[in-house]
């Protein structure tokens, strides 16, 4: 389908949003081209932004920093945007642990006719950061609802939507899921040691992160690994990294228990050695085509060749080289970390590897 962004109501943005006629929310809210961007809980309304497969399809995720200024805003109350939605396509999820390819598999998906997947879109970080405020859990969850319905659009018939969440939005996990009882998910992590590598490698900025990330998550009461505020307090940058790792582990657990036909989980370094067996395991999960020539378009597409994160030329050895340099370089720490971290997740009755694989 093709935006035509012109073609839209563009309303100014007054601070309460004014309410449209049905003719021009239904011509907006029926174009998959416009994304549903931003939430805002004060006014309970939905901020529209054109963005065709093309745009979203560069943009790393699509969040203001990689979208900017793509349109002006089409402001639709929340009630009328849904009333207005077209009958939802079939939605699966790509939940992960960060730094475990998981854009690079969003973006492997994302093929005109097959699927069409999402990168992270910051509305639901949005609702994430308004829950943190105090926002009361039904009417989160009542929003929840409705931005999954409107994220529920494909471009083109037949294919479905395949949403990648923040993994900020990790702790919604069953929520979405129990809300869409015909959805999937694949839960997506990398190997501990790896992950820590990654943070490791990306100095001052990845180690600020994990810590960010784990204020978030004792914020949404996942850390549940018998750790005080004073152990908090005490953790290294990696250590604190860990602990954020492990809790995903355990909601990934978690999610396998009570959802078991619905929910696999994926080792990112089980997707790189075997690319192919795994995207046909991956379709064949979302009830997608899995015939080898599909699989194999999917495969030779830029995903597999390019780094999902600044679009430059990128691939499994350069990956391996990366991590090698990184791992030899803070080799002592990991090492110790890692030692520490087994222990915490022992006896926390945490696996490092969660139940369930899409391979195995």
């Amino acid at each position: 389908m093709i935006c035509d962004p012109d073609a839209m109501t563009r309303p100014t943005r007054p601070p309460a949003p004014a309410r449209e006629s049905a003719t021009s929310v239904g011509a907006q809210i029926g174009n998959p081209c416009w994304l549903a961007h931003r939430y805002d809980p004060d006014h309970d309304a939905v901020h529209f932004i054109a963005a065709d497969r093309a745009q979203r399809g560069v943009a790393t995720f699509l969040t203001d920093e990689y979208l900017p200024s793509l349109a002006t805003p089409v402001v639709v109350p929340r009630r009328d945007a849904v009333a207005a939605a077209p009958p939802a396509a079939p939605v699966h999820f790509i939940f992960h642990s960060a730094y475990c390819c998981s854009t690079m598999l969003a973006q492997a998906l994302d093929m005109p006719g097959f699927a069409t997947a999402l990168k992270e879109p910051v509305i639901l970080n949005d609702l994430v950061g308004w829950r943190h405020r105090g926002g009361h859990p039904a009417r989160v969850g009542e929003v929840l609802d409705a931005t999954l319905t409107l994220l529920g659009r494909a471009f083109e018939p037949g294919e479905a939507v395949v949403i990648k969440p923040s993994n900020v939005v990790n702790a919604l996990a069953p929520a979405m899921l129990a809300m869409r009882p015909q959805a999937r998910a694949v839960l997506l992590y990398a190997p501990l040691r790896i992950y820590l590598t990654s943070i490791a490698r990306k100095g001052m900025w990845g180690r600020l992160w994990v810590r960010e990330l784990l204020a978030k998550q004792l914020a949404d009461g996942i850390v549940d690994l018998g750790l005080t505020p004073e152990d908090i307090f005490r953790l290294t940058d990696l250590q604190a990294a860990a602990v954020g790792w492990i809790a995903q582990a355990d909601l990934f657990a978690g999610l396998v228990a009570r959802f078991p036909d619905r929910v696999r989980t994926l080792q990112s370094e089980t997707l790189l050695a075997d690319p192919f067996a795994t995207v046909t395991a991956l379709a064949r999960f979302y009830a997608l085509p899995d015939d080898p020539a599909t699989v194999q378009a999917l495969l030779d597409g830029p995903a597999f060749a390019r780094n999902a994160k600044d679009g430059k030329t990128y691939g499994a050895a350069d990956r391996v080289r990366e991590h090698k340099t990184g791992a030899a370089l803070h080799a002592d720490e990991i090492d110790k970390v890692i030692i520490w971290a087994e222990a915490v997740a022992r006896t926390a009755g945490v696996a490092l590897d969660p139940p369930a694989p899409l391979l195995g």
